[in-house]
């Protein structure tokens, strides 16, 4: 089920997959959708979305987010989906599998194929393990050990799951305008116990100055992976 990875450029999560998949007229799974900004893009691309976020926090804000046609909102956990089987076209996970508990990473996986339907689809999105912006992160949140993980039970898992597998990479940019937006970005997200007192550091400081652009901002790199799965195997 192997395939060469196939380099697709400069983009961003929602514009690669959209360069892959039609999504109009899909019923799609956002799985760990955090504020939804990917869910909202699906929709607005013709797809009716179900985000399911399994930070308490979020989902509550996400409830009170100004609603849109097409898309609903569900407190939720990637390895006990409230569907039912063979019920959807698609399933997303956009930056999330790593934070699934590495002991649930392969029943998420499970999980994510069961409520697909026969000619349905898997799109996995995650983050690399270079870049500059990696480096920057690193110091105060090291994610090597989960997105590692994350890498290791698509590899284990996925096989059994399906006869199809596409492999892709491109490379997305983070720009800031100063140090302290990468801060407020940091301390902003719920999902993370973050503190400021971490992130604040020399060393932090140093490596987001070497991000440095001439027009006085700050730019860094984030190799991406999506790996697009298709052709359930029968009997899982």
């Amino acid at each position: 089920m192997t395939s060469e990875r196939i380099d697709l450029g400069e983009s961003t999560e929602i514009a690669a997959v959209l360069g892959l998949v039609p999504v109009a007229g899909l019923e799609l799974l956002d799985i760990g959708c955090g504020a939804g900004a990917t869910s909202r893009a699906l929709v607005q691309a013709g797809a009716k979305v179900v985000g399911i976020e399994p930070d308490p926090v979020q989902a509550e804000k996400n409830r009170q987010a100004e609603p849109l046609d097409g898309l609903t909102f569900l407190e939720g956990e990637a390895q006990a989906l409230p569907f039912a089987d063979d019920s959807v076209d698609g399933v997303l996970f956009f930056r999330s599998l790593h934070h699934v508990p590495i002991p649930l990473m392969h029943a998420a996986l499970r999980e994510a194929a069961r409520v697909l339907k026969p000619q349905g689809f898997l799109c996995i999105v995650e983050p690399g393990m270079t870049g500059s912006h990696f480096a920057v992160m690193r110091p105060f949140h090291d994610e090597t050990e989960v997105r590692t993980a994350a890498l290791a039970a698509l590899a284990r898992t996925t096989p059994a799951l399906f006869t199809e597998a596409r492999h892709y990479g491109y490379v997305q940019f983070a720009r800031y305008p100063h140090f302290n937006a990468l801060v407020e970005r940091v301390l902003g997200q719920t999902f993370n116990d973050i503190s400021r007192q971490k992130v604040e550091t020399p060393e932090v400081r140093a490596l987001f100055e070497a991000g440095r652009t001439a027009q006085g901002d700050y730019l860094f790199d984030q190799p991406m992976s999506l790996d697009l799965f298709r052709g359930l195997r029968t009997g899982n």
